[in-house]
């Protein structure tokens, strides 16, 4: 897949701005805060309908105006159309038909996005985890999209039973376990088989670009490996009701990251940190690739070197000048990094210059 020009009006900081693309490498040069990040974000809208930082879609819209726009000429003819009013829902269009569900539109465009906030993946809660696998497996598979909503919405109305005064009704509340059961085990199933083949593309990178310095491993861990998750559910409901809340299902799943046989969280350098998560993202790329109609994702990679020393800077520049790798948008205050990689490859790039929301070629 190959964004051919991107078009935006109003997205955060960026009043206007057409940019006519390179079908292989995109720089975007500037100081930190300018909106060279905001230029990725766009683009990452346009493939999952809402950004990348922020779950609120009026708060994308730039300060003092009232509507924003964006638009993606895409190759094989297809035109990705957003805009959305101060107050009232986005319109999202698709050769200019508009869509009934969002979730219909999610995969069309494979994306993989590689950014400072990936720190969260080791640092933060577990909910940070379980996104990062939504996220890659609801690109090649809509189904599972509405697995997750089904068992969200059972979750929810136990929940709201668990939280009542009075006794739950035993046959309702037994309906919606069933029903987290249900859609939980094809969900677990999803996942499970997801983490099993990205794990060794992931240490593949890893060794890659630590230069085999590191062990590392990635394990899934889910409360449907205790048993049928019915009846996991349901032996400690009592326990939920003293809680208020569900304690066990997919909501729950985690991903366990380890360098070296130890928890990530507490070892390692902000270096050793940065490459796992890069890593991770590469593998993910990787997949999908594979997976998603051998379609090859759009590759977004924001400021991504810092932290890092000389020789992973290296490998990593190698990786990504590579045939492997389709389009590929980058964003430094670091040229030396950038030229490192046009050197490198013998593709056609474009360099485009961002200051305050102004950008030139």
């Amino acid at each position: 897949m190959i964004l051919e020009k991107l078009s935006l009006i109003n997205y955060k900081n960026i009043p206007s701005a057409t940019l006519e693309l390179s079908p292989k490498i995109n720089c975007l040069i500037g100081q930190n805060g300018v909106g060279k990040t905001n230029v990725l974000d766009a683009i990452f809208f346009l493939s999952f309908c809402h950004s990348a930082g922020n779950p609120i879609d009026s708060q994308v819209i730039r300060h003092g105006q009232d509507f924003l726009m964006i638009e993606g000429n895409y190759s094989d003819d297809l035109n990705i159309y957003c805009g959305m009013k101060r107050g009232t829902k986005k319109h999202f269009k698709r050769n200019k038909k508009e869509y009934k569900r969002l979730s219909e539109h999610i995969g069309l465009i494979p994306l993989v996005m590689v950014s400072p906030s990936d720190t969260l993946l080791i640092e933060g809660g577990s909910e940070e985890r379980r996104r990062l696998m939504d996220l890659v497996i609801s690109q090649y598979d809509r189904s599972y999209i509405d697995s997750i909503n089904r068992y969200n919405k059972a979750l929810q109305q136990r929940n709201t039973m668990l939280k009542l005064e009075e006794e739950p009704d035993p046959e309702v509340i037994s309906l919606w376990e069933e029903q987290m059961a249900i859609e939980g085990e094809r969900i677990y199933e999803r996942r499970a088989a997801f983490v099993k083949e990205l794990v060794p593309i992931f240490q593949h990178y890893y060794e890659q670009i630590s230069d085999n310095k590191e062990q590392v491993a990635i394990e899934y861990v889910s409360h449907c490996q205790r048993g049928p998750l019915l009846e996991v559910i349901q032996r400690d409901r009592q326990k939920d009701r003293i809680m208020g809340f569900s304690l066990h299902g997919v909501h729950r799943d985690d991903l366990v990251f380890s360098l070296g046989g130890h928890p990530l969280k507490r070892e390692g350098s902000q270096g050793q940190h940065k490459t796992f998560v890069i890593s991770l993202k590469l593998a993910q790329f990787d997949f999908l690739r594979r997976t998603n109609n051998h379609t090859t994702p759009l590759l977004l990679l924001d400021d991504i070197f810092d932290k890092l020393d000389a020789g992973r800077v290296e490998q990593i520049v190698r990786l990504v000048a590579g045939d492997e790798f389709g389009q590929i948008f980058i964003t430094d205050t670091n040229r030396e990094h950038l030229d490192s990689i046009l050197s490198r490859s013998s593709h056609d790039y474009k360099i485009f210059h961002v200051n305050n929301g102004e950008i030139d070629v």
